[in-house]
């Protein structure tokens, strides 16, 4: 079973004292994990600023991993920034953090605030166009703990993110996230379902997306 979610499905009340009178709060997943959507997280002033000086001043990176014997680069750019010794490592690649900026800082605060979790590290990935993707795949490596919070914040471009259930094949949802948004996931979600940019062939604006992560003592 395939669900496109639109803003106001199972809309929660907007007394919640983390939430300012004008923020959208969605429930995309409440089973089997939690997955919250917050499209109007950030404005579209500040988004647009903020992708601007994302965009310019982060150590963007070509990564590469090795499948079969082969050297592939990474659909996308990447960044890394964190706490000191905070490094990670996921499909084969090791990351090592950049000293925070000022404005991962800011964005990091707001959304501590919000998730009610003091974040460690965050990835940066950024997707030049319609052919830059990320493939099914759940962040659950041992860094992270066992139910990770992770909070997903996007600049630019509206992307389609789609999740589908590990052991439930068949129920897929669909969630475009516009520039400003923000996706909390938590709970058992990264134990139970999978997430995924596909490629797209329409026209899409270079899009960058940040995940605040807690790294753990492994």
């Amino acid at each position: 079973m395939y669900h496109q979610i639109r803003l106001g499905d199972n809309q929660l009340d907007s007394s919640d004292p983390f939430l300012d009178n004008n923020l959208q709060k969605t429930v995309v997943i409440d089973t089997d994990g939690e997955v919250i959507f917050y499209p109007n997280f950030f404005s579209i002033e500040e988004s647009d600023r903020l992708f601007s000086d994302l965009y310019s001043s982060i150590n963007w990176k070509q990564d590469i991993i090795h499948f079969y014997g082969k050297k592939i680069p990474l659909p996308r750019l990447t960044g890394w920034y964190g706490d000191e010794g905070k490094s990670y490592t996921y499909s084969g690649i090791e990351q090592h953090p950049d000293p925070w900026t000022p404005t991962l800082k800011l964005i990091k605060s707001k959304a501590e605030e919000i998730s009610e979790v003091t974040f460690n590290s965050v990835l940066l990935n950024l997707y030049r166009h319609g052919k830059d993707s990320v493939s099914w795949h759940s962040d659950d490596e041992p860094e992270l703990g066992e139910n990770p919070i992770i909070a997903s914040i996007s600049f630019g471009g509206s992307r389609r993110f789609s999740l589908k259930h590990k052991t439930s094949e068949n129920y897929k949802i669909n969630l475009d996230l516009p520039k400003g948004s923000l996706l909390l996931m938590k709970g058992e979600t990264q134990h139970c379902w999978q997430h995924q940019i596909p490629k797209t062939s329409k026209f899409v604006e270079p899009r960058i997306n940040l995940t605040f992560r807690v790294i753990k003592p492994v």
